[in-house]
């Protein structure tokens, strides 16, 4: 098993460093290739417009912040919630801890100050087990926290964007989504790998 394990470690460590996603993150100095699929939803979708307030789920390494700041550039208020630490960055408003514990949530929610949020962003995933069943599971639950605190923090009329896994509890999880907004969408960004299962909804004009 070990062997295993090691011989697809290696293949991922191979196909990572030659991405050329990988490779253009890191000649841009960006903190993740993750930036790229964010940016082609917002050339798409339109989702984040100056002035806004915007709340990065799972935010670490800070790639979608990172972008969304860049954007606003000084013109918006960004929230980012990671269980993992991220390095500061300007004009981001960060709080390291697990949003799943009562005392952390609470936290964030305190800042956030109310219905005032235009944009949720979730580009969370849980640590992969490498058992599927387990790992849908747990990423399943990671995006149907990201639609509790659209309910908790989104304005009417507000935006999500959100990685899903597709497969059990996908179709489930897309219908609570299209009750919640007027328009959802499916999106495949370029940059995300083609063999990976994950789609990002993009949910506009929020509604309850």
């Amino acid at each position: 098993m070990g062997k295993k394990r090691s011989s697809s470690s290696r293949r991922w460590l191979d196909e990572h460093f030659k991405d050329h996603f990988v490779q253009k993150a890191q000649k841009q100095g960006l903190r993740s290739r993750a930036v790229f699929k964010l940016e082609e939803i917002q050339q798409r979708d339109r989702l984040i417009k100056k002035g806004q307030t915007v709340v990065d789920l799972g935010a670490a390494p800070g790639g979608w912040s990172q972008y969304v700041a860049d954007y606003f550039n000084g013109d918006g208020q960004i929230i980012a919630c990671d269980i993992l630490p991220m390095d500061p960055i300007a004009g981001v408003d960060f709080l390291q801890g697990d949003f799943r514990e009562e005392a952390v949530l609470n936290a964030l929610l305190t800042r956030i100050g109310g219905k005032n949020v235009d944009v949720v962003l979730s580009d969370m995933a849980p640590n992969m087990s490498g058992n599927g069943t387990v790992d849908q599971a747990r990423s399943m639950y990671l995006v149907e926290l990201a639609l509790d605190m659209c309910h908790q923090v989104l304005k009417p009329g507000g935006s999500f964007a959100v990685k899903v896994f597709q497969g059990q509890g996908f179709e489930t999880f897309l219908q609570d989504v299209r009750a919640a907004f007027k328009q959802v969408k499916t999106r495949k960004p370029d940059s995300s790998r083609s063999r990976s299962r994950e789609v990002y909804l993009v949910a506009t004009d929020y509604k309850l």
